[in-house]
């Protein structure tokens, strides 16, 4: 491979400062010098033009050929069919629950997809509203074959399972519903009454953390990333629910009787999933997550994951919990079963690395500590108990109990665990993580101390950009700030586990910047600008890269300049 090619400091600075000098309507253009609108990129080898445009909210993109591809639109829940860069049909209107993060979110072919047509969609279903409160959804989970049509932006319209990954059938012109494979929690209306005494009586209603990005894997299986919905039980590193922290940073020794749900009121944590302090504070009761119980992964519960499953949603017997799922059982057990890795807030992005096919994530932190992940099987992110490297626990913790992220108070966005639970030393939060027999945490690979709003990533497959960009990673984000939207591109060292870093003021894989949507410390990584909010990042057919902009309803196209 040629080496790879850095911009010149000299050059970037006058790039940099370029781009923040030009407004929106005069931007230099990536190809011919000429004023434009539009993304523009730093690299004097590469050329930026759009592809498609006119579109609404695109989220994700498939290729069914060279010039041939499915689009998302996430409100309107239509999956568009578009050749030569127009939109040819609508292959399939889904009626969605469209509210907040919700909607037509992600799609991927299956690896025999020019044998067996199949495609997979996660999506969310929307339902009447409830009517006698509206703290328990009107139902429980939409039928297996989707509904069709009108769509909803309404946050309590939702089931309490509407998060879903289905199969369809594309017949060259249209999608037809084959099966469901997996229903997840969407409903966010957490200022019931009951469980009392948890101080979240003002808590608004959500509709947020639903990630949504899914692919298939070199090895055949489907992994769908899912967000935590603002849950606060086990797989959030809360083995005993959301109870509040000592002074000394110790668990409460006993909780009332009466805060522990009915079926848990033996305050007995499956032996099979038992964590180090349970046995240190033996007494210790779970508490439920909210007015439908936890904070056992049941399927009201089982969120902030990335699931691993078969191509028809059944659950692959080398999964890494599967054993330990296994001699659980039930619901709990499955969901276990199910779990590739944990501990996740929130992320717009993964992919895997097409050389070496390891599975890198980013995630979204609050007001600390976004990350660049790289996901072993087993991993436990860490969240909420660490967000960002552990050594560094004492500025997650710091950070979020004095920043306010668009809200009156820092709150960590669900009242009932706030900040102050965070714990004061790296030995304290590391005590606290939930070990499921087999997993393993590890520090991101890459970190920003303030938030940058991190959003999609994908790996440039092949040599179509040229050699000294194949494998690599680019990266958008989740809003149009700073320059618009930036893009970040990132090498991979040798081995392929780790980020290769440059500037030597990042070595120790954090950057220092001093406040929210700051580059300071990130501007090595910088390759493009103005392509506002990044949703999906693929590599086409023809080598190129292409990255999806939902607020510019467009699709770009990244080549090597001709």
């Amino acid at each position: 491979m040629a080496e790879k090619r850095l911009l010149g400091a000299a050059a970037f600075v006058l790039m940099l400062a370029l781009v923040v000098t030009l407004g929106p309507a005069m931007r230099v253009g990536a190809q011919d010098g000429e004023p434009e609108q539009g993304p523009i990129l730093f690299d004097p080898t590469l050329q930026v033009s759009t592809v498609v445009e006119g579109l609404t909210l695109p989220t994700s993109i498939a290729f069914l050929g060279e010039d041939e591809l499915l689009v998302l639109e996430k409100n309107t829940g239509q999956v568009k069919h578009v050749v030569g860069g127009a939109v040819q049909s609508v292959a399939l209107d889904l009626a969605v629950n469209a509210s907040s993060e919700r909607g037509l979110l992600g799609i991927t072919l299956h690896p025999d997809f020019e044998n067996n047509g199949y495609v997979y969609l996660y999506w969310t279903c929307s339902a009447p509203a409830p009517t006698d409160t509206p703290y328990f959804p009107s139902q429980i989970e939409c039928a297996d074959e989707p509904a069709l049509g009108e769509d909803s932006e309404d946050l309590l319209a939702v089931l309490l399972l509407g998060n879903r990954v289905d199969r369809f059938v594309w017949d060259g012109a249209a999608l037809t519903w084959d099966m469901n494979l997996t229903k997840l929690r969407v409903f966010q209306n957490d200022a019931a009454p009951i469980p009392r005494g948890q101080g979240d009586e003002e808590q608004a209603v959500l509709g947020n953390h639903d990630a949504g990005v899914i692919t298939f894997g070199p090895d055949g299986k489907l992994y769908v990333l899912f967000g935590d919905v603002g849950r606060r039980g086990m797989l959030q590193n809360l083995p005993f629910g959301p109870i509040s922290y000592g002074p000394d940073g110790a668990l409460p020794i006993e909780v009332a009787p009466e805060a522990v749900p009915r079926e848990d009121e033996s305050g007995i944590l499956p032996e099979e999933l038992a964590l180090s302090s349970a046995a240190q504070f033996p007494r210790t009761m779970p508490v439920p997550d909210d007015q439908f119980g936890g904070p056992f992964p049941d399927d009201a519960h089982y969120t902030g994951v990335i699931l691993r499953l078969n191509d028809d949603g059944t659950i692959p017997e080398d999964n890494p919990f599967h054993a330990v799922g296994a001699s659980i059982g039930g619901e709990i057990g499955e969901n276990i079963q199910m779990t590739f890795a944990y501990g996740i807030r929130n992320s717009f992005g993964m992919d895997f690395d097409p050389l070496a096919g390891h599975l890198w994530m980013q995630e979204n932190g609050e007001d600390a500590f976004d990350e660049l992940n790289l996901v072993r099987p087993g991993f436990n992110s860490g969240w909420i108990q660490v967000m960002g490297p552990l050594g560094r626990v004492d500025q997650y913790r710091e950070i979020e109990t004095t920043e306010a992220h668009n809200e009156p108070f820092p709150n960590l966005q669900q009242l009932r665990w706030g900040p102050e639970n965070i714990a004061d030393s790296p030995g304290e939060a590391r005590q606290r993580l939930f070990r499921i027999p087999g997993s393993h945490f590890s520090n991101p690979e890459f970190s920003w101390k303030y938030v940058l709003a991190p959003a999609a990533i994908g790996f440039v497959n092949g040599a179509g950009l040229g050699e000294a960009f194949e494998g690599d990673l680019l990266m958008g984000f989740s809003e149009p700030e700073p320059l618009e939207g930036p893009l970040f591109h990132f090498e991979l060292r040798p081995g392929r586990m780790a980020i290769a870093l440059t500037d030597p003021s990042i070595r120790d894989r954090v950057a220092d910047n001093e406040e929210p949507h700051d580059l300071t410390e990130s501007e090595s990584f910088l390759i493009g600008a103005g392509f506002g909010i990044v949703t999906d990042i693929e590599t086409g057919p023809n080598g190129n890269l292409f990255v999806v902009s939902l607020s510019d309803g467009a699709i770009y196209e990244i080549s090597m300049r001709e």
